[in-house]
């Protein structure tokens, strides 16, 4: 199934599947709309309460309430008598717009202005007033035609002067014997039967009769049982026609939806594992062009469809759908892959130009940017004249801001040169004034972190010389003291003891000056370095192996984890020993007695990871930093037998091999860590 999901075949067959749905629907929609189908009546139960019946009873009472309501008869047209207020103010206003551009005189009033347009434009007035009235005299006319069409009604309407009848019937009593009726008399209304009180178009067919004079107007309006007869089959009919068009478009446009979901799932990918969107070339196609096509080609198929060619909608449909369906698909793909924005011609465009821009504002110097600014904010202008305000304002804003940028930079330089090196300068933007102060600020940064480093280096010398001080001294003083007790002393056994003591003090001395000098050493980086292939597991294996009486005799307990399959370093064989002899040597020294170290080798990839782990005798209670310190111990005590140079070595030797060298420290936890460039499998 993940095969035939988005097959290629699967895609098309569903895409016509798409097409066919739409079509369908669209067919169906075209059909409701030009047979006139009402879709209301599906859920209405009789033909009183639909809008068939209210769109025919509507024609009829709206041309009876014209008829008495406001034209009544041709000479009371002719006689001026319909026209309203409303009418006679409209001509005047028309006329008198001309006027106003024609003769209208800024020095007279309003009044004396009006009653000379009165004076020249009276026959004009008249004119309009007498066209007004034979437009009123053929919209009588027409409305009676209207009334005549209506063959299957009985209808009587009077203003207690003018009689509008098709019948001798003038008594409600009379209209009342019918099998539907309207009665219209005396502020009531009579609707007959009772599902036309109950339509909800009740108002849209009768508000026009609130309109009339309730004391003298009377409408009474009737429907020929034949009639009735007739209009109700050809309203079933409707329905049963509505409904099999409802069910028809119900049925497409759930296959199209259900279809064009899938195709919105599938588009563009090979498998619903795949992250990558594959495009074709119509994908290419910007994206703005893209709706605009299919903008169009919808207008034009409905304008096509209403005016021109209903016939044949079949045959307009299904291509105009294709291209516009397969666009939409394109855009769906530049959704997924989050590139509608940017594949539109216009943001192509306005990233060029502003990339020109920007490249020679970064590129250019000041000089440059101010002829620029000099050639172009003119060219600006003249294309905005008509937002002018506006650009007047974006240009005096942009150049507050580059003032306060620079006043802040002037602020400043001047604070730093008063001695507050902790200042910063903070100018947003990317401009030459950010560069400005972020350069500044690197300055800063720099002088602090000399001034920090001078003061660290100080510090460092002294506490250099008063710990080796402290280190040479103690055994030097005991040398002196133990040769000056030999040159007194006679007896052979204490002049063996003190001897022994000598050797010990001697040796302790020379370790003292040898880790001294290596220190230096391998700090200055003058020792040579020959980088080989090493098996950092043998390397480690056979140096626990060497140190087995060391391990006895601290009871410590050494599990090394490494990788099963052979890792290689790129190393040193002599100073990698060196360096992970010192941190064997830093264990034996600090370790807590009976304790586990654990060694772990890690492959990372480029690197080798070799971790050292053991709980500290001694309570650290000093920062990593000072602990990489040369002579300084985890026991400030300073008790033990270590030179406090271990650790700096191991670091020194290790950068020197192109690898790092950090410190860990967790509570009484410590952590030794070498990383080391991996030499390639061959």
């Amino acid at each position: 199934m993940r095969n035939i999901s988005h097959a290629l075949i699967t895609k098309v067959v569903v895409f016509l599947i798409a097409i066919v749905c739409l079509t369908g629907a669209a067919k169906a929609i075209i059909n409701m709309e030009f047979n006139e189908v009402h879709l209301s009546s599906i859920n209405q139960d009789n033909y009183f309460e639909s809008r068939v019946f209210a769109d025919e009873s509507y024609d009829l009472i709206t041309s009876l309430t014209q008829l008495i309501g406001k034209y009544k008869s041709e000479e009371y047209i002719l006689g001026g008598k319909a026209l309203t207020k409303e009418d006679r103010r409209g001509i005047e206003n028309e006329l008198f717009n001309e006027f106003h551009y024609n003769g209208y005189d800024y020095d007279l009033s309003e009044g004396d202005n009006k009653r000379i347009f009165k004076e020249e434009y009276a026959d004009d007035i008249n004119r309009k007033k007498d066209e007004r009235m034979k437009e009123q005299v053929r919209e009588f006319y027409r409305l009676l035609s209207t009334l005549e069409a209506y063959e299957g009604s009985v209808y009587y309407a009077s203003d207690g002067e003018h009689v509008f009848s098709n019948s001798e019937l003038n008594k409600k009593e009379q209209f009342e014997s019918f099998g539907a009726y309207m009665l219209f008399e005396d502020y009531q209304q009579k609707l007959y039967p009772n599902e036309v009180k109950e339509s909800q178009y009740l108002d849209y067919f009768t508000h026009n009769v609130e309109k009339l004079n309730p004391q003298k107007d009377v409408i009474f309006v009737a429907f020929k049982e034949s009639f009735l007869q007739q209009k109700m089959q050809g309203w079933e009919k409707d329905k049963a026609i509505a409904k099999s068009f409802l069910n028809e478009l119900i049925v497409f446009l759930a296959g199209f939806i259900l279809s064009f979901v899938y195709l919105i799932m599938v588009i563009g990918r090979t498998s619903f594992k795949d992250k990558e969107i594959h495009f074709h070339v119509i994908d290419k196609l910007y994206n703005d062009l893209n709706i605009v096509i299919v903008v169009s080609l919808t207008a034009m198929w409905i304008a096509m469809i209403v005016e021109v060619l209903h016939d044949m909608h079949t045959l307009l449909t299904a291509p105009i759908f294709i291209i516009a369906l397969l666009m939409i698909l394109s855009l769906v793909k530049h959704i997924k892959n989050r590139s509608l924005l940017q594949h539109t011609l216009i943001y192509q465009i306005l990233k060029k130009v502003f990339l020109s821009v920007k490249n020679v504002f970064d590129s250019g110097s000041i000089g440059v940017k101010t002829v620029l600014l000099v050639i172009g904010y003119p060219i600006v202008v003249a294309a905005t004249f008509f937002m002018f305000p506006v650009t007047i304002g974006l240009a005096a804003w942009f150049a507050m801001k580059k003032v306060k940028s620079f006043n802040r930079i002037k602020e400043g330089v001047e604070q730093i040169k008063n001695g507050d090196i902790h200042h910063r300068i903070e100018v947003d933007g990317k401009g030459e004034f950010s560069r400005l102060a972020a350069n500044i600020n690197s300055i800063n940064d720099g002088l602090k972190k000399s001034v920090d480093s001078e003061i660290k280096s100080e510090r460092l010398k002294t506490e250099l010389i008063t710990n080796v001080s402290h280190d040479i001294r103690t055994p030097l003083t005991s040398i002196i003291t133990y040769v000056d007790l030999l040159k007194i002393e006679n007896d052979p056994e204490i002049i063996a003891e003190y001897v022994d003591v000598l050797d010990q003090k001697s040796k302790r001395l020379k370790l003292l000056t040898d880790d001294l000098f290596e220190a230096a050493k391998a700090s200055s980086g003058s020792m040579p370095v020959q980088l080989e292939r090493i098996d950092i597991v043998s390397l480690l294996t056979q140096g626990i192996g060497e140190m087995d009486e060391k391990i006895e005799a601290s009871s410590l307990d050494f599990k090394l984890a490494h990788p099963t399959e052979k890792v290689y370093v790129k190393a040193d064989g002599k100073l990698l020993w060196r360096s992970i002899e010192n941190l064997f040597s830093n264990i034996f020294k600090y370790a807590q007695p009976a304790s586990r170290v654990y060694i772990d080798v890690e492959d990372l990839g480029n690197e080798i990871l070799v971790t050292f782990k053991n709980i500290s005798a001694y309570e650290l209670n000093i920062s990593v930093d000072e602990l990489m310190e040369r002579f300084k111990r985890g026991d400030e005590s300073r008790s033990s037998q270590g030179s406090g140079l271990g650790l700096s070595i191991a670091e020194s030797l290790i950068h020197i091999q192109l690898g790092r060298f950090l410190v860990q420290v967790d509570g009484d936890l410590f952590k030794s860590m070498i990383y080391l460039p991996k030499f390639p499998n061959e």
